[in-house]
């Protein structure tokens, strides 16, 4: 909380420096919409304020109807509802007061450790069949105790490994997975990036690729790093070339993918999904790309060290690619004709593909 009232004094040091006949200018309604801009209320905190406005023309029951809720739970928003302190309409920490403590004792902890030490590389299950045959009396014991005592022992045959894999199995929890997303066959409701890493006389060179999953609109570039912020300037080149019609973005869980493009998908406001790990059928589409880029351009010539000549060149293949080559997928119509032929986009201009 001791953000969100940094941020509350914010805005009412702002309101104290707004000249008076600015203030009056604006309604309660609009004023409120305005704070909530200023504090920044998270999307379903914004929603709940437009319950609050639309319930002072209406009823409980023509608002529940109107947003889809139940009154039950537009109650218990209007009962939290504060308009001093539009932070009140934040979701609230749902973590219990009293939580789950260790349940083993001093001696099953000792007991654990004598096994542990015994068979180091025996998992929590094999441990715990082995500690329920030498201390039948022991009926308390459980494999939820057994791997509570196995982290809190840090006992390990490769410590440092298994402390990498704990950490990579804590970030794949947050991460979007790409087998969560229903895939829509909609233009733009899923673009594909990966990157391609090729050697050129000692010098490694990156080929960072996209493509739209149904629509097949395909766009690349070359690097001379495979760095994050390169990746975010790759994101907003294709943003601006699919004029903001992007709704998800899907990559592996390389390193260029993380910090500065993540920051850019939030700011872009575009979801981002991962593909499993040595999953390369997660993203077949751009995968087929990648082997089509390296047959039709990259073999015939046309690899330089040179980015700015390969970029250049590269720019005239992808217009060939997007607006003449036939896809069989696409009933051999070119992306673009297929767009055209069957949805309403923005026609692009080869301009729009370099810079």
């Amino acid at each position: 909380m001791a953000i969100a009232s940094k941020r509350w004094l914010f805005v009412k040091e702002w309101l104290a420096d707004v000249p008076p006949t600015v203030v009056k200018l604006l309604d309660t309604h609009e004023r409120w919409r305005k704070m909530a801009r200023l504090l920044k209320l998270s999307k379903p905190a914004c929603q709940r304020l437009e319950w609050m406005i639309y319930y002072h023309d209406h009823s409980a029951m023509e608002v529940a109807r109107h947003f889809g809720i139940t009154r039950k739970t537009f109650y218990h928003w209007r009962a939290r509802f504060d308009e001093t302190n539009l932070l009140a309409l934040e979701d609230r920490s749902k973590r219990p007061n009293r939580t789950r403590q260790k349940e083993y004792t001093a001696i099953q902890y000792e007991r654990f450790l004598i096994l542990r030490r015994a068979h180091i590389r025996y998992g929590k299950m094999k441990l715990l069949h082995l500690y329920r045959a030498l201390y039948p009396t022991d009926r308390m014991i459980s494999s939820w105790k057994i791997q509570c005592m196995i982290v809190k022992s840090n006992l390990y045959y490769h410590p440092q490994k298994q402390a990498q894999k704990n950490r990579k199995r804590q970030l794949s929890v947050k991460r979007k997975k790409i087998t969560d997303l229903k895939k829509k066959p909609v233009t733009g409701f899923l673009v594909c990036m990966d990157t391609v890493v090729r050697y050129i006389r000692n010098k490694k060179r990156y080929i960072l690729t996209a493509i739209d999953w149904h629509g097949k609109v395909a766009f690349a570039r070359m690097y001379t790093t495979h760095s994050s912020w390169n990746a975010r300037d790759f994101l907003y080149r294709l943003h601006y070339l699919l004029d903001g019609q992007i709704e998800n973005i899907q990559t592996d869980n390389g390193s260029e993918f993380k910090k500065y493009f993540d920051e850019a998908c939030v700011k872009l406001k575009v979801p981002h999904y991962y593909s499993r790990v040595k999953t390369p059928t997660d993203n077949p589409a751009n995968e087929r790309f990648n082997r089509t880029l390296e047959e039709e351009f990259i073999q015939l010539g046309h690899l330089t060290s040179d980015v700015t000549v390969f970029n250049r060149q590269l720019t005239e293949w992808l217009v060939e690619y997007n607006f003449h080559r036939p896809h069989q997928t696409l009933g051999y119509e070119s992306p673009m004709g297929f767009h055209f032929k069957y949805h309403k986009v923005l026609p692009m201009s080869s301009s729009s593909t370099r810079g």
